[in-house]
C-alpha cells in the first residue's frame, strides 16, 4: 500500500503504477478491496468561509471533522452523507456517489460539490469547477467525479457549499396494514407542499418515516398537516411522533446502517418510486433474508444482501429491474453488478488517460 502524504506522492503513484485504486477511511470495503493507494493522510480543511457558505478540504478529511466544524457556525451538509460515524471521508463519499435520506429535500452530493482537484492516470493535476457558488467556467468536472469510483483519477481536494442548520427536527413514523398502502400514502405525501426533509419506507412494518426541519412553529404545523393528510389517505394508518431522543437515535442508525445484519453486504440500487412493488416482487423468493430500506421518497433502495446468497443472484435481480447495483461492503471482488459501459463513458476515460 502506497501512503500518500502530499500531492506529489499521488502524482508519482499514478505514473509508476499500472493500476491505482485509492482508499482513505476504508468504510466501503467492497470498493476498496483492491486498494493500493491510501490518501488518508491527505486530510484537513484548507479554507472555510462561513459567510460564503463554502469550504475546501483535502479528500481524506473525515466527514465527522467537517460536521463538527460546520456545526460551530450553525451550518451542515444537507445531502446527509452516510457512514459519518464510521469514518467516511469526503473523497470516498464523492467517488461512491453516496447521499443519505436528506437528499429528498435538498438534493444529493452532486448538488453541493463546487470544485475538485484530482490527479489523472498520467500524473497530471486537473482542476474543475471553482470555490464559489456561482461558477460556470469550463467542463463540469466535479459532477463527473460523483459516483465515478476513481475511474477518471484520484481526487485530492474538494470544495463544497453548505446550508444553515435547521432550528429543530421532528420525525413522524406512520405504520400501515399493507406495503402497498404504505407506498400509496408515501407517494401522495411526497406530492404535497410540506417541505419534508426525509421520506423513507421500512417494509418490515409497512411504515413510512418522515423527518421535518425548520423553525419550531413551522415544523409543528407541518407535523399536524401530515397527520391529517395521512389519515385522509388511509384512515387505518397509525401515525406516531418520535421523541427527541428517539429521533436522534433513529437517524443516527440510518446514517450508519445499524439495521444491517453483521453478515450482510450493503448494496445500493437507484430505482423509481413506481418500482417499489416490483422490487418487493423480485425479492420475494429470498423471504426475509434480504433486508431493504427504501429512501429518498422511493428513489433509492438499500439492500442487506446475505453472504449465503451468491452475487449472481443479485445480478439477476438487477437484470429483472433493469437497474445497476453498487456493492458498498463485502468481498465479492467486482465493484458493481450488471454494469454496461456506454460509448460516451469510454470516450471520457480515453480523454482523461491520454
Amino acid at each position: 500500500m502506497i501512503v500518500a502524504k502530499n500531492l506529489d506522492d499521488v502524482c508519482h503513484a499514478m505514473i509508476s503504477s499500472d493500476e491505482v485504486v485509492a482508499t482513505a477511511g476504508g468504510t466501503k470495503t467492497s470498493l476498496s478491496a483492491k486498494a493500493n493507494l491510501s490518501v488518508a493522510e491527505l486530510s484537513g480543511v484548507l479554507q472555510y468561509e462561513p459567510s460564503e457558505y463554502t469550504f475546501t478540504a483535502l479528500a481524506g478529511t473525515p466527514l465527522a471533522e467537517i460536521r463538527e466544524m460546520l456545526a460551530k457556525n450553525g451550518q451542515f451538509l444537507p445531502f446527509d452523507p452516510p457512514l459519518i460515524n464510521s469514518g467516511a471521508t469526503l473523497g470516498g463519499t464523492v467517488a461512491a456517489g453516496l447521499s443519505g435520506s436528506g437528499r429528498f429535500r435538498f438534493g444529493g452530493v452532486r448538488d453541493f460539490l463546487l470544485g475538485v482537484q484530482m490527479v489523472a492516470a498520467n500524473g497530471r493535476v486537473v482542476f474543475g469547477g471553482g470555490k464559489v457558488v456561482k461558477n460556470a467556467a469550463g467542463f463540469d468536472i466535479p459532477k463527473l467525479m460523483v459516483g465515478s469510483l476513481g475511474k477518471f483519477g484520484v481526487m485530492t481536494e474538494l470544495t463544497f457549499k453548505v446550508f444553515p442548520q435547521p432550528g429543530i427536527y421532528r420525525t413522524l413514523k406512520i405504520e400501515h396494514d399493507t406495503f402497498n398502502q404504505a407506498v400509496t400514502n408515501m407517494n401522495r405525501l411526497a406530492g404535497q407542499p410540506l417541505d419534508l426533509t426525509c421520506l423513507d419506507l421500512i417494509p418490515e412494518n409497512n411504515a413510512i418515516v418522515i423527518r421535518l426541519g425548520g423553525i419550531a412553529d413551522s415544523v409543528r404545523n407541518r407535523i399536524d398537516r401530515v397527520r391529517v393528510l395521512a389519515k385522509t389517505y388511509d384512515e387505518r394508518c397509525r401515525p406516531e411522533e418520535l421523541t427527541q431522543d428517539q429521533e436522534n437515535a433513529y437517524w443516527s442508525d440510518v446514517n450508519d446502517f445499524n439495521w444491517l445484519r453483521s453478515e450482510s453486504r450493503l448494496v445500493k440500487i437507484a430505482i423509481s418510486p413506481t418500482q417499489l412493488s416490483d422490487v418487493e416482487a423480485v425479492l420475494a423468493e429470498f423471504g426475509d433474508s434480504v433486508q431493504r430500506r427504501y429512501c429518498v421518497g422511493g428513489n433509492l433502495v438499500w439492500l442487506g444482501w446475505p453472504a449465503s446468497i451468491p452475487a449472481v443472484k443479485l445480478a439477476g435481480v438487477c437484470s429483472q429491474l433493469e437497474r445497476t447495483a453498487l456493492q458498498i461492503t463485502g468481498n465479492w471482488g467486482d465493484r458493481a453488478a450488471n454494469v454496461v459501459r456506454s460509448e460516451f463513458e469510454n470516450r471520457l476515460i480515453a480523454a482523461f488517460c491520454e
